[in-house]
């Protein structure tokens, strides 16, 4: 299927490219989050007209990522869950565990499908968090995961 794309998506394209994709990648996720339009005569017309003010919005977009990357690399943080004696949680922390921890304490919001945890986190211990704030920015933090026991 082939789509114009109105945002840089990572490995995919940038702004104005059209390209073709598989059809429910373009209309689940691509078109549904306002990410590409199908690529018809009108649209393609369409987006080169706006693609400059696209360009500034993406901009803008790049330099919000920027500062929340440079507000929380290399930072840990600490979730406090029930442990079994051999160090396993009961269940594991999710991406939007994570998310609300970084509202919490740094007051940002991250959607959870950004968050990607490097390994499952289902045991005590510190784990590497990627976090894709943006097709170009990335940042990386630590979670420290504590038995709610040790009070």
């Amino acid at each position: 299927m082939k789509i114009i794309l109105l945002e840089n998506v990572r490995k995919v394209g940038s702004i104005g490219d059209v390209i073709d994709v598989k059809r429910g990648f373009a209309r689940n996720y691509l078109i549904s989050k306002k990410k590409a339009l199908f690529a018809s005569k009108e649209n393609i017309k369409e987006v080169e007209k706006i693609k400059s003010n696209l360009s500034i919005k993406d901009k803008e977009k790049k330099r919000i990522a920027k500062s929340i990357s440079e507000k929380i690399q290399k930072k840990e943080y600490q979730v406090k869950k029930l442990a079994t004696e051999n160090n396993e949680l009961y269940g594991s922390v999710k991406p939007t565990e994570i998310a609300k921890i970084l509202n919490i304490i740094e007051k940002i919001e991250i959607n959870p499908s950004l968050i990607q945890p490097v390994t499952e986190i289902k045991s005590l211990g510190t784990f590497k968090i990627i976090l894709n704030l943006h097709p170009e920015v990335q940042s990386e933090i630590s979670i420290k995961v504590i038995s709610e026991e040790n009070k």
